[in-house]
């Protein structure tokens, strides 16, 4: 495959999720940088990692180790007494991050998760942990969200081995559902830590592919999102699906998608679809229409 395909970085880059994975849940050393349990703390980031921050927040509350909240690095209130912040970003160089971190320096300790290891959050944190095999050229993001929410999860001491298996055997099917591919409007939701996963797909389907998509909190979904629902369309959960949903959305006419995998995993899945939706659509996912790999603001 040349680069000169449309999508041929996303593509490379969404394929190598399951090694960076494994990579991730090595990094021991790197994972004892990430607060230890007990503490206090908030995560913030912008768009993908603002989304895996609310995962980590879910998985770390949910497991007891400690309170955890996650705001976009533009909203974030960090004069709590927070035991620590931490700034997920795969540039290092959003304006929102690096002007919070500068705001809170010497007063909150500050760890930096950051794809690229020449940024300049790296010398703003206290501490930096750095995935430079997870960064990426593509502008739509896939592996570095991912790895950072692998690594979160092997911090918090889950064993990921089921999840890159099911990672694995995603990227090793046959893509040949086209009534999926070619739906005219999906909507996402999740439960826990799922929740972010739905947003994120949600923002990575849009971005990629130019398609209406939609995301909420499941239990949420029937206080008004199902009235979306209908013929040609797709509501998509991640993760344990609350009792009688799935009935109620095949009753509107919509797709019920569901896989009883590793939720990170479906998000995967739904990496796929969102190439090949893009590349159908005659589209360049690695180059969308309105973004840029950073959002960097002018003074």
């Amino acid at each position: 495959m040349t680069e000169s395909l449309p999508g041929a970085h996303m593509r490379e880059e969404l394929h190598s999720q399951p090694q960076t994975w494994a990579t991730a849940a090595d990094l021991t050393a790197e994972q004892r940088v990430l607060p230890a349990a007990g503490a206090r703390i908030a995560v913030v980031g912008c768009g993908t990692s603002w989304f895996m921050a609310q995962s980590y927040a879910a998985l770390r509350e949910s497991s007891g180790q400690g309170e955890t909240d996650a705001f976009a690095a533009s909203e974030a209130f960090v004069d709590r007494g927070y035991d620590a912040v931490v700034a997920l970003t795969r540039s290092g160089t959003t304006t929102e991050v690096l002007e919070l971190v500068d705001r809170i320096k010497g007063r909150v300790p500050t760890i930096g998760v950051i794809g690229d290891p020449t940024s300049p959050l790296v010398s703003m944190v206290d501490d930096a942990v750095l995935l430079p095999f997870a960064d990426e050229k593509s502008v739509v993001q896939t592996r570095f969200a991912t790895t950072a929410l692998a690594l979160f999860r092997a911090s918090l001491g889950e064993d990921l081995t089921a999840a890159i298996a099911d990672a694995t055997a995603v990227l090793t099917e046959v893509a040949d559902d086209d009534e999926l591919r070619d739906a005219e409007q999906y909507t996402f939701i999740g439960r826990g830590w799922a929740t972010g996963l739905a947003h994120e797909a949600a923002l990575k389907l849009r971005e990629s592919s130019q398609s209406w998509t939609e995301s909420y909190p499941s239990m949420d979904y029937r206080h008004g999102p199902i009235a979306i629902a209908a013929p040609g369309r797709v509501t998509w959960h991640f993760g344990d699906v609350p009792e009688g949903l799935a009935a109620q959305v095949r009753a509107t006419g919509a797709r019920f998608e569901h896989r009883a995998i590793d939720p990170l995993a479906d998000l995967v899945r739904l990496h796929r679809l969102a190439l090949d939706r893009a590349v159908a659509r005659g589209l360049d996912p690695d180059q969308p229409r309105n973004l840029t790999r950073s959002v960097i603001l002018d003074a």
